[in-house]
């Protein structure tokens, strides 16, 4: 009786360890990745701005960024499927931006 009983304990705190180490990743990679899309959204608009681009472009980029950047702040809190949609949304707006063009 003390194989299975006495490795159970170990088994199930590897695993709590390996999912909070997997939320962690998710959490740093979501408000990563959001903070570098708002980043570069950001940088289009002024860009834009600059040049003779219609006024629907760099609104366009600038709110795809701020959308970018809700979702990185949500992924710092662990809502990392909200902000995995919220990524995709602002990219989406930003790439409509270009549309306009």
């Amino acid at each position: 009786m003390n194989g299975p009983a006495n490795s159970e304990p170990s088994d199930i705190q590897e695993a709590y360890d390996g999912q909070v180490l997997d939320a962690r990743r998710a959490r740093w990679t979501a408000s990563g990745t959001g903070a570098l899309l708002a980043l570069a959204g950001l940088a289009a608009a002024v860009l834009r701005a600059a040049g003779s681009a219609p006024a629907l472009v760099p609104a366009a980029y600038a709110s795809g960024a701020v959308v970018c950047a809700l979702a990185a702040l949500l992924g710092s809190r662990g809502r990392t499927r909200r902000a995995l949609w919220l990524l995709i949304v602002g990219v989406m707006v930003m790439a409509l931006g270009d549309q306009f063009d």
